[in-house]
């Protein structure tokens, strides 16, 4: 990176996003555990999860399909692999908007081999017609093709081998009834707490060949927003400068320095997100302002502020949303330094 450029980063682009892009995905794939062993937090669905999987192994049956729901980030897909690794199957990869006829879901069911792990990601955008027909694959293993159109078309059954669907969404109560219900096994995956994250920080430190004092990794988790695909971020950027401006060596000091000049502050707010309170508090004296006229004061889209900035917001105690507006938090006033007016 430019240590100058001032080209603003998009929502995706977000040091603090928990949207995974193209350079994301190469060091996840290099830093995932690769078994239920190495996989740190979340103990509660990780004992749950290893009962069902032992059990299906004893049977020598395939694994109950798992729903896995969560904000973007947590290990959901690192989870999907290491099922399918625990149960020595193959692992086939797809994603909701990518199964937006029936067609693309028969295609991909009928390739399945029998055993094999189908890891469908944000479940809740596929459509409805293939979502139907994933009702009776998931309880029969058996699809009913369609050909031809009006009253002369027939339904031609297609038995399936035995396979294990992942689901995975970060909106669980968007998927119907009937869909949920078929799964043998769901599991909400919490928010990582600091100490969590420096477990995770100090694995991948490992892993990249960083040096890593316990400071230093704990200064990276306090901003890492309780997302483990976060903390591995900043980890990257922090080693860049450590490897530009220091010896290599990350510390505490490092870490606040290299934060800094990424505009990550000491509680994990970015650029758009003290934008959004700045523009809360200075311009609006902290509410209740509607959304629409709260993102053309920072010079974003309505879905930008809703999706990006305010649930991270909300979740730290900073804003509120209320029927008439979006209103700042005490808590708010105090993190920017400001004094309440009126």
């Amino acid at each position: 990176m430019n240590w100058d450029d001032t080209t603003e980063p998009t929502a995706a682009e977000r040091l603090v996003g928990s949207v995974a892009d193209g350079e994301d995905q190469a060091v996840e794939a290099a830093l995932r555990p690769r078994d239920l062993d190495e996989f740190i937090g979340q103990e509660k669905v990780r004992e749950q999860l290893d009962l069902v999987l032992r059990a299906a192994r004893a049977r020598g049956a395939t694994a109950d399909h798992v729903l896995l729901s969560g904000a973007p980030g947590l290990g959901k897909t690192t989870l999907s692999m290491i099922i399918a690794a625990e149960m020595e199957a193959p692992l086939r990869i797809t994603s909701g908007p990518a199964v937006q006829h029936a067609g693309d879901l028969a295609a991909i069911l009928s390739s399945l081999q029998e055993g094999e792990v189908l890891f469908l990601d944000e479940i809740h955008r596929m459509s409805r017609p293939a979502e139907e027909m994933l009702y009776m694959a998931m309880e029969d293993f058996r699809v009913d093709v369609i050909v031809g159109k009006g009253p002369g078309a027939t339904a031609i059954p297609l038995e399936l081998p035995p396979f294990t669907l992942v689901g995975a969404t970060v909106r669980a109560g968007l998927l119907p009834p009937p869909l949920r219900d078929r799964f043998g096994f769901t599991a909400h995956m919490e928010f990582y707490g600091p100490t969590e994250l420096e477990r995770v920080i100090h694995r991948s430190a490992r892993l990249l060949e960083v040096r890593t004092t316990p400071e230093g990794a704990a200064e990276i988790a306090g901003r890492s927003r309780g997302t483990p695909r976060i903390a591995n971020r900043l980890l990257r950027r922090v080693r860049d400068y450590a490897q530009v401006r220091a010896d290599g060596r990350i510390t505490r000091e490092i870490a606040e320095a290299a934060l800094a000049v990424y505009e990550v502050d000491a509680r994990g707010l970015d650029r758009l997100d003290r934008a959004v309170l700045e523009a809360l508090l200075k311009l609006f004296g902290g509410g209740p302002v509607g959304l629409s006229t709260l993102a053309v004061a920072v010079g974003e889209e309505r879905e930008t502020v809703t999706e990006v900035a305010e649930p991270f917001l909300v979740r730290e105690g900073l804003l509120a949303r209320t029927p008439r507006g979006r209103v700042a938090t005490p808590a708010a006033w105090r993190h920017l330094g400001l004094v309440p007016s009126g």
